[in-house]
């Protein structure tokens, strides 16, 4: 048992990783402490944290090759598209998106567990056409698999979601080698599809979003008003900050959503630009980990899922601070491991633990080998 104990803590977890990990999971219960009174947001987010943490060392005891069968992914994936279609009858709506599943006092969001199954998807797929990526009929084919859960989504709608999705899809596929006239191809797909996005399936409060981005000024009082009070919160903490628990615009309610979409601002109001670059920084310090785990993965499979996860992450923090900041549209999506929530937690680190899992069988392996792995010798 003490062998087993060992191997656990020194062959499959990443103690840099985790550490990195605390000051992101520390900004954000620090942020939602009200201090003064009973705080809602920080207790209940305390035991997402810990729920988060005993679903990834039980998932990091794990040995995950049997989801190299395709049988057990393809009804992973065909399981949890039907929960997301489920969710257009018996879902919860919230901030005009039917997008969550209510228990009782209890949400939950299924599509962050939806992006972990499709990255699981994706890697099993290329991880045996590497060499065959530059036929086009695997991109499409790949596509699909994406296209159907981002369909679903929009269906809530969730426009956000709908974009993490794409980003996964765009992301892997990129790694994985494709052409240049392909990706050309993609990108005029992309085009085409965000019109007819436009012209048939964004909701009204979707499109004002995007007009208000375009045009942050033109609606203060209605669809530009958390992007303005936000892009003030930010500006406001200077370079060391407002001081904890003295950030005006989020502790008298200038600020919606503060605790979730807006935590960025909320955070950078109170912490200044010293604790922006800490954030970041401890964030670079998760991806930089993720990366190298993933370089090391026994399988294409294993590196592919890695790439994926941070494709996730990344696409979550830099969307999540862009619209924090004025420079991107108003999506609802979370900062990781800083917003409150349990889904995002919940899926955040189920991923972390299965990339640990993948982990205790991993292999040395050259970065030029890898490269003439996926790519053909250069």
């Amino acid at each position: 048992m003490a062998k087993i104990w060992r191997n656990f803590l020194t062959r499959r977890l990443d103690w840099l990783l985790l550490l990195s990990l605390l000051p992101l999971l520390g900004a954000g219960l620090v942020t939602m402490n009200a201090f003064t009174t009973e705080s809602y947001f920080f207790q209940r987010q305390l035991v997402w944290i810990a729920c988060a943490f005993i679903l990834f060392f039980i998932f990091s005891f794990i040995d995950w090759r049997f989801l190299r069968r395709s049988g057990v992914l393809v009804s992973l994936f065909f399981i949890s598209c039907a929960v997301l279609l489920l969710l257009t009858v018996a879902g919860k709506t919230v901030n005009g998106a039917q997008s969550w599943f209510r228990f009782g006092g209890l949400s939950l969001q299924p599509a962050d567990f939806m992006k972990l199954i499709l990255i699981l998807v994706l890697a099993k797929y290329f991880s045996r056409r590497h060499i065959e990526i530059a036929h086009f009929r695997h991109i499409f084919i790949s596509g699909i698999y994406a296209l159907i859960p981002f369909g679903l989504i929009l269906l809530q709608p969730d426009f956000g979601s709908a974009l993490i999705f794409f980003l996964i899809w765009f992301g892997v596929v990129i790694f994985a080698g494709i052409s240049k006239k392909h990706l050309l191809t993609v990108f005029l797909s992309g085009a085409l599809a965000f019109f007819l996005l436009w012209s048939f399936a964004f909701a009204p409060y979707q499109k004002a979003r995007i007009v208000t981005f375009l045009h942050p000024l033109a609606d203060i009082r209605g669809a530009g008003y958390s992007s303005f009070q936000s892009t003030i919160a930010v500006g406001s903490g200077r370079i060391l900050g407002k001081g904890v628990g003295y950030g005006t615009q989020s502790r008298l309610k200038f600020l919606p959503e503060y605790q979730t979409d807006f935590i960025f601002a909320a955070f950078a109001e109170e912490w200044g630009l010293v604790g922006v670059l800490l954030l970041f920084l401890f964030f670079s310090l998760v991806i930089w980990r993720l990366l190298k785990i993933a370089m090391l993965g026994e399988t294409n499979f294993e590196t592919l899922f890695g790439v994926g996860l941070v494709i996730m992450l990344a696409s979550h923090f830099v969307i999540n601070v862009g619209m924090n900041l004025g420079l991107l549209p108003v999506t609802g999506l979370t900062l990781p491991f800083v917003s409150y929530g349990g889904s995002h937690l919940l899926a955040e680190f189920a991923g972390l633990g299965i990339l640990m899992g993948m982990k205790a069988y991993a292999r040395s392996y050259h970065r030029d080998d890898m490269r003439n792995e996926f790519l053909g010798p250069v």
